[in-house]
């Protein structure tokens, strides 16, 4: 039986044999009591990968973004945003109805928060007003297609957070695929912001797990949240151990799913007409952009019945994804499939 190619997400993506074996046979403790030895050296080796003090280990990266949210902002608060950015997107509004924190949504052409957005949106000391305490940059930017934030441009808008007296958090879910794609450093990027969160189960085929990443105090604020939110696990060194397995086997090969994208995409170039814009990936996505919703829609049922999984972005955007967990030749297997 022909089988089928999953381009949904990166999330798709099974623990191998490996992560398996890794994961039964992980050292625990109980994680509330902080006596886990395998989060223990999870923690410790994301803390020194992006060069900071401190790493806290996570369910999800939704709880991630909410500790990054509520460690730098009280009820009342403002934090801004870029419209796509996930936290505001896909995250139930979260930092509102739990942390009582107020999205400052802003439009950037840039596809994430840009210099000006953010400036036009920092509010003055006024009573009447919510006080501006924090801005919020997803990198890579999902809905932008993957597209990776400049490192000069995170080093600005830091210093622009710190001129204006922000905090920068930033949703790193695929910071991973940043670091690949623009050759620069996991420390690079961990010194460009306050507090960062990284996925373990985007890309690095891990079954859950974030880490929130930035100074101790930070971290150790970011602890008594987590138990908050009901984030307090016990035995974690078994989703720990996935993580320490991740970041040895499968982030080396994150390249590899960058070609694939771009091989994906100048194949969907050769079978789709002018109603089609194909964008070029940066990192692992690939967007189609069509001319009509009823055009997405025909070729997401088409390219099911080819046995293709797509997701769509609106109405008239349709992505996909590149994983390990993905044949070698799934490019090639879709140009014979819709040819």
């Amino acid at each position: 039986m022909r089988r089928d190619l999953d381009f949904r997400s990166d999330t798709f993506t099974l623990p191998d044999a490996g992560m398996r074996r890794a994961m039964a046979e992980a050292e625990l403790g109980d994680d509330v009591f902080n006596e886990d030895p395998t989060v223990h050296r999870l923690e410790e080796k994301v803390a020194a990968l992006f060069g900071r003090e401190a790493a806290l280990l996570v369910p999800t990266g939704t709880m991630a973004n909410l500790i990054g949210v509520g460690v730098h902002c009280g009820r009342g608060d403002e934090a801004v945003m870029e419209r796509r950015t996930h936290s505001f997107t896909y995250e139930t509004g979260g930092i509102s109805g739990l942390l009582g924190v107020l999205p400052a949504v802003v439009d950037c052409p840039e596809g994430w928060l840009g210099l000006e957005g953010l400036e036009g949106a920092i509010r003055g000391d006024n009573v009447h007003w919510p006080r501006t305490k924090l801005a919020l940059v997803e990198n890579t930017a999902n809905l932008s297609g993957g597209r990776v934030v400049p490192l000069d441009h995170m080093v600005s808008l830091l210093a622009l957070c710190h001129r204006r007296g922000l905090a920068l958090h930033v949703d790193g879910a695929r910071i991973w695929n940043a670091a690949v794609a623009s050759g620069m450093s996991l420390a690079d990027y961990g010194a460009a912001a306050d507090s960062l969160s990284c996925c373990l189960s985007k890309g690095l085929g891990c079954p859950a797990g974030s880490l929130v990443v930035g100074d101790r105090s930070l971290v150790e604020e970011g602890r008594r949240l987590r138990k908050m939110l009901g984030g307090g696990m016990r035995q974690s060194g078994v989703l720990a151990a996935a993580g320490l397995y991740a970041l040895e086997h499968f982030l080396p090969r994150l390249e590899e799913d960058h070609h694939m994208a771009t091989r994906l995409a100048r194949v969907l170039r050769m079978v789709l007409d002018e109603s089609c814009e194909v964008v070029e990936p940066e990192t692992n996505m690939v967007l189609v952009r069509t001319v009509e919703p009823d055009l997405t829609l025909q070729l997401v049922d088409n390219w099911a019945s080819h046995g293709m999984r797509v997701l769509t972005l609106g109405a008239t955007t349709i992505r996909l994804v590149t994983h390990h967990d993905l044949p070698a030749d799934a490019p090639e297997q879709v140009l014979e499939r819709l040819s």
